[in-house]
Protein backbone atom coordinates (compact mmCIF):
# COMPACT_ATOMS: atom_id res chain seq x y z
CA UNK A 1 0.00 0.00 0.00
CA UNK A 2 1.54 3.33 -1.02
CA UNK A 3 2.57 5.86 1.36
CA UNK A 4 -0.29 8.26 0.30
CA UNK A 5 -3.05 6.17 0.58
CA UNK A 6 -2.12 5.68 4.42
CA UNK A 7 -1.41 9.09 4.76
CA UNK A 8 -4.58 10.26 3.61
CA UNK A 9 -6.40 7.56 5.57
CA UNK A 10 -4.49 9.12 8.62
CA UNK A 11 -5.40 12.73 7.87
CA UNK A 12 -9.04 11.40 7.27
CA UNK A 13 -9.05 9.92 10.22
CA UNK A 14 -7.96 12.87 12.59
CA UNK A 15 -10.41 15.26 10.78
CA UNK A 16 -12.92 13.37 12.12
CA UNK A 17 -12.09 12.15 14.83
CA UNK A 18 -10.53 15.40 16.07
CA UNK A 19 -13.10 18.07 14.81
CA UNK A 20 -16.21 19.29 17.23
CA UNK A 21 -19.05 16.94 16.89
CA UNK A 22 -20.88 15.56 19.93
CA UNK A 23 -19.19 13.00 21.46
CA UNK A 24 -16.36 15.56 21.40
CA UNK A 25 -18.48 18.38 23.32
CA UNK A 26 -19.65 15.85 25.84
CA UNK A 27 -15.06 14.79 26.44
CA UNK A 28 -14.56 18.29 26.89
CA UNK A 29 -17.62 19.13 29.47
CA UNK A 30 -16.63 16.22 31.58
CA UNK A 31 -12.70 17.01 31.23
CA UNK A 32 -13.08 20.69 32.17
CA UNK A 33 -15.44 19.56 35.03
CA UNK A 34 -14.04 16.08 36.03
CA UNK A 35 -10.79 15.89 35.13
CA UNK A 36 -8.81 13.77 32.45
CA UNK A 37 -8.39 10.40 34.30
CA UNK A 38 -12.24 10.10 35.17
CA UNK A 39 -12.85 11.38 31.42
CA UNK A 40 -10.89 8.54 30.19
CA UNK A 41 -13.21 5.33 30.27
CA UNK A 42 -15.97 7.67 28.05
CA UNK A 43 -13.00 8.11 25.91
CA UNK A 44 -12.47 4.35 25.53
CA UNK A 45 -16.02 3.18 25.20
CA UNK A 46 -16.51 6.00 22.25
CA UNK A 47 -13.69 4.80 20.61
CA UNK A 48 -14.67 1.15 20.94
CA UNK A 49 -17.88 2.20 19.63
CA UNK A 50 -16.85 3.69 16.74
CA UNK A 51 -14.32 1.20 15.71
CA UNK A 52 -17.19 -1.84 15.88
CA UNK A 53 -19.54 0.41 14.05
CA UNK A 54 -16.80 0.78 11.21
CA UNK A 55 -15.96 -2.75 11.27
CA UNK A 56 -20.32 -3.05 10.66
CA UNK A 57 -20.46 -0.40 8.39
CA UNK A 58 -17.39 -1.12 6.39
CA UNK A 59 -18.13 -5.28 5.83
CA UNK A 60 -21.64 -4.98 4.96
CA UNK A 61 -21.34 -1.78 2.59
CA UNK A 62 -18.09 -4.20 1.08
CA UNK A 63 -20.48 -7.01 0.58
CA UNK A 64 -23.21 -4.95 -0.70
CA UNK A 65 -21.15 -3.59 -3.67
CA UNK A 66 -18.55 -5.98 -4.66
CA UNK A 67 -19.93 -7.07 -7.68
CA UNK A 68 -20.69 -3.83 -8.86
CA UNK A 69 -17.35 -1.61 -9.27
CA UNK A 70 -18.94 1.19 -11.46
CA UNK A 71 -20.88 1.69 -8.91
CA UNK A 72 -18.32 1.85 -6.01
CA UNK A 73 -16.43 3.70 -7.70
CA UNK A 74 -19.68 6.40 -8.37
CA UNK A 75 -19.58 6.33 -4.45
CA UNK A 76 -16.09 7.01 -3.97
CA UNK A 77 -16.75 10.42 -6.17
CA UNK A 78 -20.01 11.07 -4.19
CA UNK A 79 -18.10 10.19 -0.95
CA UNK A 80 -15.31 12.53 -1.94
CA UNK A 81 -17.76 15.52 -2.76
CA UNK A 82 -19.75 15.29 0.77
CA UNK A 83 -16.26 15.58 3.01
CA UNK A 84 -15.31 18.58 1.04
CA UNK A 85 -18.89 19.73 1.69
CA UNK A 86 -17.97 18.38 5.60
CA UNK A 87 -14.78 20.04 5.75
CA UNK A 88 -16.09 23.57 4.51
CA UNK A 89 -18.91 23.33 7.34
CA UNK A 90 -16.06 22.85 9.28
CA UNK A 91 -13.77 25.49 8.17
CA UNK A 92 -16.37 28.04 8.05
CA UNK A 93 -18.28 27.15 11.50
CA UNK A 94 -18.88 29.69 13.90
CA UNK A 95 -15.94 29.86 16.27
CA UNK A 96 -17.74 29.29 19.44
CA UNK A 97 -17.36 26.76 22.30
CA UNK A 98 -20.07 26.08 25.27
CA UNK A 99 -19.30 23.94 27.81
CA UNK A 100 -21.78 22.73 30.06
CA UNK A 101 -21.99 21.16 33.41
CA UNK A 102 -22.93 17.29 33.61
CA UNK A 103 -22.20 13.85 35.28
CA UNK A 104 -19.37 12.05 34.61
CA UNK A 105 -20.09 10.22 31.66
CA UNK A 106 -19.04 5.97 31.52
CA UNK A 107 -18.03 3.66 29.38
CA UNK A 108 -21.39 1.78 28.52
CA UNK A 109 -22.57 5.52 27.50
CA UNK A 110 -19.43 6.55 25.27
CA UNK A 111 -20.13 3.55 23.38
CA UNK A 112 -23.83 3.69 22.86
CA UNK A 113 -23.56 7.69 21.62
CA UNK A 114 -21.05 6.96 18.92
CA UNK A 115 -24.08 4.56 17.72
CA UNK A 116 -26.11 7.23 17.89
CA UNK A 117 -24.27 9.63 16.70
CA UNK A 118 -25.10 11.15 12.92
CA UNK A 119 -21.25 12.16 12.49
CA UNK A 120 -19.83 8.29 13.47
CA UNK A 121 -22.39 6.90 10.56
CA UNK A 122 -21.27 9.50 8.39
CA UNK A 123 -17.55 9.11 9.13
CA UNK A 124 -18.08 5.57 8.89
CA UNK A 125 -19.91 5.19 5.57
CA UNK A 126 -17.83 7.79 4.02
CA UNK A 127 -14.55 5.91 4.92
CA UNK A 128 -15.95 3.09 3.88
CA UNK A 129 -16.30 4.44 0.63
CA UNK A 130 -12.98 6.05 0.58
CA UNK A 131 -10.79 3.35 1.88
CA UNK A 132 -12.04 0.31 0.37
CA UNK A 133 -11.65 -1.84 -2.58
CA UNK A 134 -13.97 -4.87 -3.43
CA UNK A 135 -10.64 -6.93 -4.61
CA UNK A 136 -9.17 -7.70 -1.12
CA UNK A 137 -10.12 -6.58 2.81
CA UNK A 138 -6.21 -5.17 3.12
CA UNK A 139 -7.03 -1.81 2.76
CA UNK A 140 -10.23 -1.42 4.80
CA UNK A 141 -8.34 -3.26 7.68
CA UNK A 142 -5.80 -0.74 7.41
CA UNK A 143 -8.31 1.51 7.70
CA UNK A 144 -9.89 0.72 10.68
CA UNK A 145 -6.31 0.20 12.50
CA UNK A 146 -4.80 3.48 11.92
CA UNK A 147 -8.71 4.96 12.89
CA UNK A 148 -8.66 3.22 16.31
CA UNK A 149 -5.45 4.88 17.39
CA UNK A 150 -6.07 8.00 16.02
CA UNK A 151 -9.67 8.00 16.98
CA UNK A 152 -8.44 7.19 20.76
CA UNK A 153 -5.60 9.76 20.68
CA UNK A 154 -8.06 12.36 19.41
CA UNK A 155 -10.59 11.94 21.71
CA UNK A 156 -8.43 11.45 24.80
CA UNK A 157 -6.87 14.65 23.37
CA UNK A 158 -10.70 16.67 23.67
CA UNK A 159 -10.36 15.41 27.47
CA UNK A 160 -6.69 17.00 28.07
CA UNK A 161 -8.19 20.06 26.36
CA UNK A 162 -10.81 20.22 28.37
CA UNK A 163 -8.48 20.30 31.65
CA UNK A 164 -7.03 23.21 29.88
CA UNK A 165 -10.04 25.27 27.98
CA UNK A 166 -9.90 28.21 30.18
CA UNK A 167 -6.33 28.34 29.02
CA UNK A 168 -6.12 26.84 25.35
CA UNK A 169 -10.04 27.47 23.73
CA UNK A 170 -10.63 31.12 25.18
CA UNK A 171 -9.25 32.86 22.16
CA UNK A 172 -11.72 32.88 19.41
CA UNK A 173 -9.05 33.35 16.88
CA UNK A 174 -7.20 29.60 17.62
CA UNK A 175 -10.63 28.22 17.46
CA UNK A 176 -11.26 29.91 14.50
CA UNK A 177 -7.45 28.65 13.00
CA UNK A 178 -8.49 25.10 14.24
CA UNK A 179 -11.27 24.64 12.63
CA UNK A 180 -9.84 26.19 8.71
CA UNK A 181 -7.17 23.51 9.88
CA UNK A 182 -9.67 20.95 10.20
CA UNK A 183 -11.48 21.69 7.43
CA UNK A 184 -8.86 22.10 5.15
CA UNK A 185 -7.45 18.65 5.84
CA UNK A 186 -11.01 17.43 5.17
CA UNK A 187 -11.21 19.02 1.99
CA UNK A 188 -7.73 18.19 0.68
CA UNK A 189 -8.10 14.28 1.87
CA UNK A 190 -11.60 14.46 -0.56
CA UNK A 191 -9.39 15.75 -3.08
CA UNK A 192 -6.56 13.23 -3.03
CA UNK A 193 -8.98 10.38 -3.43
CA UNK A 194 -10.74 11.65 -6.12
CA UNK A 195 -7.02 12.48 -7.51
CA UNK A 196 -6.64 8.81 -7.44
CA UNK A 197 -9.96 7.56 -8.20
CA UNK A 198 -9.59 9.61 -11.96
CA UNK A 199 -5.70 8.57 -12.25
CA UNK A 200 -6.42 4.58 -11.86
CA UNK A 201 -9.73 5.00 -13.77
CA UNK A 202 -7.13 6.26 -16.98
Amino acid sequence: MEFGMIFAMGMFALSMSISPGPVNMVIIASGANHGFWQTLPFVSGATIGFTLLLVFVGFWFIGMIENYQVFFQYLTMAGSAFIIYVGYKIASSHPELIVEKGDVPNFIQGFLLQWLNAKAWIACASGAVLFSTPQTHTTLFTFIVIYFVICYLSLAAWAVLGDRVSIILNSVLRIRIFNLVMGGMLILTALYMLYLQFYTAH
